[in-house]
């Protein structure tokens, strides 16, 4: 069961939510919004599961989603290995890619952030970029922000641990930080809480990075495996049976050194938890 509180949305949506309301005003116009889904190379390649998964909860959800066949690297790894200037080609088409659709899905918060803050200018598309900067959308973020989603009901019972992605925490700000003076929230935990029988494990460290950091991860690999053991260490001494996220890249990072640990935790993806209970 989904449950929309759209008495209390309708204030968010009027105060906080644009995006929102711009959803159900096409929906209310009988035109249901173009949602095209854009899936980082590493999930394509290595767990096309977590693409299907989101795929399939867009449309558990009554979205009308597309996969753009022609979609290609969004850019981030040269990005992130200092090349910036040099992910022009890939920007200019991922663009041209998605210009056409109302909104774009992403399920990671590493590459979301790239193309709203990290993508460089594309000289004779400023409007569309612009636009693009204002429609894509991490998974979770999309779910709560614009769907509106207030709770989801199902069973899952599973003692669970989050990892918060640094970018998509920090970044994008789907969930709280420990290092502001602010109210705790987590857009990942609202979606989650209320899954009958499911565990939220608070940690000790809630909000500490894994060390994955992409190229950072092979020109630091020592720095980079002890930082992921401590955090692996975090959710083990908190008994947690799954892993979960919403960036695959921090996920395989984890999982690959439990595995070498031989450690019996599992790891998914949140998009594959929320497709499994959603009928």
């Amino acid at each position: 069961m989904i449950v929309f509180n759209f008495k209390i949305r309708l204030v968010a949506i009027f105060v906080f939510q644009k995006d929102c309301l711009t959803y159900y005003s096409l929906m209310e116009n009988n035109t249901k919004p173009q949602i095209a889904l854009f899936i980082p190379c590493y999930v394509d390649q290595f767990y096309p599961n977590v693409a299907i998964a989101t795929l399939e909860v867009l449309e558990k959800l009554g979205c009308q989603v597309t996969y753009p066949m022609n979609q290609t690297c969004c850019g981030q790894p040269m990005a992130n290995a200092g090349f910036e200037r040099d992910t022009l080609g890939t920007t200019k088409h991922f663009i041209e890619t998605f210009a056409a659709y109302d909104y774009v899905v992403c399920p990671s918060g590493s590459c979301v952030l790239h193309v709203k803050e990290h993508s460089p200018k594309a000289q004779g598309l400023e409007k569309e970029q612009e636009a693009l900067h204002n429609k894509i959308f991490e998974f979770t973020e999309f779910l709560t922000d614009i769907l509106g989603i207030e709770k989801l009901e199902g069973s899952f019972p599973h003692r669970i641990g989050y990892h918060a992605s640094c970018q998509g925490q920090r970044g994008l700000r789907l969930s709280s930080s420990s290092e502001l003076n602010e109210k705790p929230f987590s857009k990942a935990k609202k979606l989650l809480e209320n899954l009958e029988g499911l565990k939220w494990v608070e940690l000790a460290r809630t909000d500490e990075c894994c060390g994955f950091g992409g190229t950072f991860a092979v020109s630091e690999e020592a720095l980079s495996v002890q930082m992921g053991k401590d955090r692996l260490e975090d959710h083990i001494s908190h008994q947690v049976e799954i892993l979960t996220g919403g960036d695959m890249s921090c996920i395989m990072h984890l999982q690959g050194i439990a595995q070498r640990q031989k450690q019996s935790i599992k790891f998914k993806h949140i998009a594959e938890i929320l497709n499994q209970i959603l009928k």
